[in-house]
């Protein structure tokens, strides 16, 4: 189990993300856009840079949606390593088996 502070706050980082992310890709589609001026670009990237660390989506950290763990997070079931095993073996996954041969 994460901490609930560690929660808490990768879950203020994806509100935050959300509500800069229209935002932020106008910008870098100014910034790479080749028929922009250079003052333009320098503009949209001065831009960029006063936004809030927070704002940018590589700041998110997947974590288990159960407990909070940050490591070995599965992204198609949304659960880390260790509790996808356990609900897998649980039954709970529907059409996940355990592998034999």
């Amino acid at each position: 189990m994460a901490k609930k502070g560690k929660i808490a706050r990768n879950e203020k980082r994806k509100a935050v993300v959300e509500r800069y992310a229209a935002r932020r890709a106008a910008l870098k589609e100014a910034a790479r856009r080749p028929s922009s001026t250079p003052a333009e670009r320098a503009a949209a990237l001065a831009e960029l840079r006063r936004q809030p660390r927070d704002a940018s989506a590589t700041r998110v950290r997947n974590r288990d949606s159960v407990d909070g763990r940050p490591r070995g997070h599965l992204r198609r079931f949304g659960l880390s390593r260790v509790r996808m095993r356990a609900q897998a073996h649980a039954g709970f996954l529907p059409g996940v088996i355990k592998s034999s041969w």
